[in-house]
């Protein structure tokens, strides 16, 4: 499996994603690893075991174990926080100010940069709509020197990887 294969499966309609997939898999502003996690954590995100499969064996093999386990960290724990926060942040009342009460200790040793697993973090973020999320996510990156080009490129990578996602659900659904 391979992000060739992955490419190859996306049906002729879906042209724009299979160049977007190229194109992403060597975005320049991006170091490998950032570039790696980012695709992963945005596949597993997206919820598809296709797409899933196809990019941790493209990219997984670029992350050291520590890397890798970080950006499955990355998606989970996000997976939680995005669902939460948005919560706060949409319902009106006191919900924002109360304690969470949700363990989240990965976040503060994450086995990785805090720069990676913070861009990550947005990447996940972007895929799940969790707008505090997102700005906190960005906040943090831009303090610690990361561009705007490097935020843009992360989400960028998050948006056409669920778009592939939901594309190959939705012919599945068809076909089925």
């Amino acid at each position: 499996m391979s992000l060739e294969a992955l490419r190859n499966a996306l049906p002729e309609y879906a042209k724009d994603q299979k160049l977007n997939l190229g194109s992403l898999s060597t975005e320049p502003s991006l170091n490998q690893q950032q570039r790696a996690g980012c695709f992963i954590v945005s596949a597993l995100a997206s919820r598809n075991a296709v797409v899933s499969k196809h990019i941790v064996a493209e990219f997984g093999p670029q992350l050291s174990v520590e890397a890798l386990n970080a950006a499955k960290a990355a998606a989970s724990i996000m997976g939680m926080n995005n669902i939460y926060y948005r919560f706060t942040h949409l319902v009106h009342g006191d919900y924002a100010t109360m304690p969470a009460k949700l363990r989240m200790n990965i976040m503060a040793r994450p086995g990785v940069e805090k720069v990676d697993f913070e861009l990550w973090s947005l990447a996940v973020s972007a895929i799940n709509g969790c707008g505090m999320c997102m700005e906190s996510h960005e906040k943090v990156l831009l303090q610690h020197g990361v561009t705007k080009e490097q935020v843009q490129a992360a989400v960028r990578i998050a948006a056409v990887v669920h778009a592939t996602a939901a594309t190959l659900d939705a012919e599945a659904a068809l076909a089925a």
